[in-house]
């Protein structure tokens, strides 16, 4: 059968993942890889997640787990995590938490819930990878969230022509792929035009928890609470995860936003999954209650010092003309290569001459811009790697 005439028109706009694909450089020992922004397996709580498991399994409950649940998600862990959301500023309880499968599907249902074909996402140049491919399946048009730009409310209705702006979507601490954060002005910046706009706020904290160094910012979801009195009146949906703090194979996020918002995406989940693994949710709950401050202070403190090689390495080895972000947190370090230089061709040498691996920045951009850029990832490697590595990168590019 020829496949490509039954398939739908969205089809067309599910792209594979480059991230995905360099991934599998990892199996490769003689790869140095800065492409993954994943977490360090080393740093997993694996001794915690047995014993909490094998609780769980061998508890009175009839079910331990492992029957069908409620969509919303299980009740202790929404109650934890209301009670973390409130130390952010956003008092709440558990009607308004949905647990997802990882961040990434509260993206897609997102997605799903709020795009038409030909409606507008306002999105970061360059952003999250995995968004455009989550938004990408419901046809958006694109436009350039600039929250230090000037661009007011008008400029943006205009640009998106026929089709509605749905929501800004933003990435606000530690931001992959740039490691930036939004300070406070600018996430005010981006509720305002999101008040303009009468649109919601898609608020991406996936790395909130991992900050290294400076001063904390206020969620855009808890100056959006304080502005409206709470948070059944705010615009902001507040998309967080254990993947990076946890463990990513369990796959346990949330949404957090108004009671209306969250019984819609119960309606979503419904469709889609049902409800996300019981046992995996009520694992993470054990977890979490006895020893997530002390599994965050272990992480950041490798992590901090990695991206602190990594920096300093940097330093020492890129030419003139080459420049990069320095993060407070999260995974990674952007670099800006001169003008006219390809990142996927970077790479091509890189790995044929170098055995070093990264993401080019060309598939961060919506438009399809950015080719002269790359990320970088040091939560996988330790300091004499880093320096190998960016040393073996800077020779390339010399």
């Amino acid at each position: 059968m020829q496949w490509d005439h039954v398939f739908a028109s969205r089809a067309s706009r599910m792209k594979a993942s480059e991230i995905r694909e360099l991934l599998k450089l990892l199996d490769q020992p003689d790869v140095i890889s800065f492409a993954g922004g994943i977490p360090d397996p080393a740093l997993f709580p694996r001794a915690a997640f047995a014993q909490a498991m094998a609780e769980i399994l061998a508890g009175d409950g009839a079910d331990a787990g492992l029957q069908y649940s409620v969509s919303e998600g299980h009740g202790g862990l929404r109650d934890w995590i209301a009670g973390q959301m409130g130390d952010l500023g956003v008092a709440c309880g558990r009607e308004n938490i949905l647990i997802t499968s990882g961040s990434q599907q509260a993206l897609d249902y997102l997605g799903k819930m709020f795009l038409s074909a030909g409606d507008t996402a306002l999105v970061g140049w360059p952003t999250y990878l995995g968004a455009l491919g989550a938004f990408n399946a419901y046809e958006p048009r694109y436009d350039r969230l600039a929250a230090r730009g000037n661009r007011t409310a008008a400029d943006y209705a205009q640009a998106a022509g026929g089709g509605r702006v749905k929501f800004a979507y933003a990435s606000v601490d530690f931001a992959n792929p740039t490691g930036e954060t939004l300070d406070a002005t600018e996430r005010g910046r981006i509720l305002d035009l999101a008040e303009s706009l009468d649109c919601a706020v898609i608020e991406d904290a996936a790395y909130q928890s991992l900050r290294y160094d400076g001063e904390a910012v206020p969620p855009i979801l808890a100056m959006d609470c304080a502005r409206h009195g709470g948070i059944e009146q705010t615009r902001t949906l507040y998309c967080g995860s254990f993947s990076k703090t946890l463990a990513p194979g369990l796959r346990v996020g949330w949404v957090c936003a108004a009671s209306e918002v969250i019984q819609r995406l119960v309606l979503v989940k419904q469709a889609s999954d049902l409800h996300s693994p019981t046992l995996n949710q009520m694992a993470v709950e054990r977890v979490v209650r006895h020893g997530f401050d002390a599994q965050v202070a272990k992480i950041r403190g490798a992590y901090a010092a990695r991206r602190d090689h990594m920096l300093a390495a940097l330093a020492r080895h890129m030419p003139k003309g080459v420049t990069w972000t320095r993060p407070e947190g999260g995974m990674f370090v952007w670099v800006t290569l001169p003008e006219g230089v390809d990142g996927a061709e970077v790479l091509a040498r890189s790995l044929r001459q170098q055995k070093v691996a990264f993401v080019p920045g060309q598939a961060f951009f919506a438009d399809g811009s950015g080719a002269n850029s790359v990320r970088l990832s040091f939560s996988c490697a330790d300091g004499p790697t880093i320096e190998e590595g960016i040393a073996r990168l800077g020779h390339v590019l010399k």
